[in-house]
């Protein structure tokens, strides 16, 4: 039997990743997963301060496919 962690535990998954820069990011990702009732097991100051916190250290930007703007100028 797979188990499946709580809106919660995901929560603190995906702001460790380094995948998402806030807490919108993590709800948004926690709804694509298919969680229900977000918004209520996300609740409160204290719980979103910490998950911004955990998401300001642990993001990653992507990085570009092309590489930076910058370098496609006239020669």
């Amino acid at each position: 039997m797979t188990f499946r962690p709580t809106t919660l535990e995901r929560a603190y998954q995906l702001a460790r990743e380094g995948r998402c820069r806030t807490v919108g990011d993590i709800k948004i990702q926690l709804k694509i997963e298919g969680y229900e009732r977000i918004r209520e097991s996300l609740y409160g100051g204290t719980l979103n301060a910490a998950l911004r916190e955990l998401c300001r250290e642990h993001y990653a930007a992507p990085a570009e496919a092309d590489g930076p703007a910058e370098a496609e100028g006239p020669a």
